[in-house]
């Protein structure tokens, strides 16, 4: 393979790496370094990516980036920031780049081929996933994380050994979280294996997606939303009624939202548990809940006093008495002057 085809202006890079500087300057050296995956020299660009910041070089050659649609140096997915483990896994997304010497140079060169002359690559858009999709949407940051630029913690600081004060260019502080997470490798990182921040987040991510059955066993409906008008009654009744019997399906379109009440409890505890959290219907991505308790108060309690045929609606006032004017017999009803029909004006003695 000629050198021509590893040159490029400007590396791919997510905007976190970037930094926050417009004016940033690179330096570019052609056929610098090998890349880490398919040990194939390439163009390797260094910069700073803001004040205080640690300097940062491309890792991986634009190759082997573009077909995993990930940042040259961090090696995390360009549209959603996240790893390639969480994003594979949320879009049910296969790793087809071999890992034997061989078998992945000559991987490497047809999809290179195909790149440059018919521009194919894999769809990581999450089109074909909605699920998966607002799933990433609902793990990924809204801002860049810059704070991933920092300088790495000094060694020699944790021992206790580091002498340099202030001209030391690393962190002064002590490591914190998980030890675990600071053995990555950007091997296992691209191919989207043995990732233990990755590990960490799908864990959360499942926990949160989990539909914990409320403790009210009187509660058989699930609480759908995300609906529009290409969604309609019908579809629901044909997703969900393989779960169990239903009793009714109320669509509200004001409020693109749906409530799907099944006869018995295991089968709304089916249903919930197969979704965990959403599901697609028509390409569209809904999110599901547990419907919640009829409300408990007043109101309520009047229904059934109604219903049991009992006297609650008589009205509080006419159970409390009304106190008797100051001198008035306790036995007679309370006479005012201004109760007097026969009372017209002033009379003089």
């Amino acid at each position: 393979m000629s050198s021509t085809q590893d040159e490029t202006e400007f590396p791919i890079l997510c905007e976190t790496c970037l930094g926050d500087n417009p004016y940033v300057r690179m330096t570019k050296e052609k056929l610098g370094k090998e890349c880490k995956i398919c040990s194939k020299a390439f163009t390797i660009f260094r910069w700073l990516p803001g004040r205080g910041m640690r300097y940062k070089k491309t890792e991986i050659c634009p190759t082997c980036a573009k077909l995993k649609n990930v940042c040259q140096t961090c090696i995390l997915d360009l549209e959603h920031g996240l790893p390639v483990q969480v994003r594979d896994t949320a879009l049910s997304i296969q790793d087809s780049v071999p890992r034997e010497e061989p078998n992945r140079r000559d991987y490497l060169a047809k999809s290179a081929n195909s790149l440059e002359v018919n521009g194919e690559q894999t769809d990581f858009s999450g089109k074909a996933q909605p699920i998966g999709r607002e799933m990433l949407k609902n793990m990924s940051r809204k801002d860049p994380y810059y704070k991933r630029n920092r300088p790495h913690i000094c060694s020699f600081f944790v021992k206790g050994q580091c002498n340099r004060g202030n001209e030391c260019p690393y962190r002064h502080e002590m490591p914190q979280g998980d030890p675990e997470l600071a053995k990555q490798n950007i091997v296992d990182r691209y191919h989207g294996t043995n990732d233990p921040v990755a590990k960490r987040m799908l864990s959360r991510a499942y926990k949160t997606d989990k539909l914990t059955p409320p403790e009210d066993k009187s509660i058989t409906s699930l609480f759908v939303l995300g609906m529009d008008k290409s969604v309609s009654q019908a579809d629901l009744r044909d997703h969900f009624y393989t779960y169990g019997e239903l009793k009714s399906i109320v669509v509200v379109p004001k409020g693109n939202c749906a409530f799907i009440n099944f006869k018995t409890r295991p089968a709304a505890e089916a249903a919930a548990q197969a979704v965990l959290g959403g599901c697609s219907i028509k390409g569209k991505a809904l999110r599901i809940a547990w419907g919640k308790p009829k409300p408990k108060g007043p109101q309520s309690e009047l229904a059934s006093s109604k219903t049991s045929g009992s006297s609650a609606t008589e009205s509080p006032l006419t159970k409390t008495s009304i106190p008797l004017p100051p001198g008035a017999a306790a036995a007679s009803a309370a006479v005012y002057p201004s109760q007097d029909p026969t009372a017209q004006g002033s009379h003089g003695k």
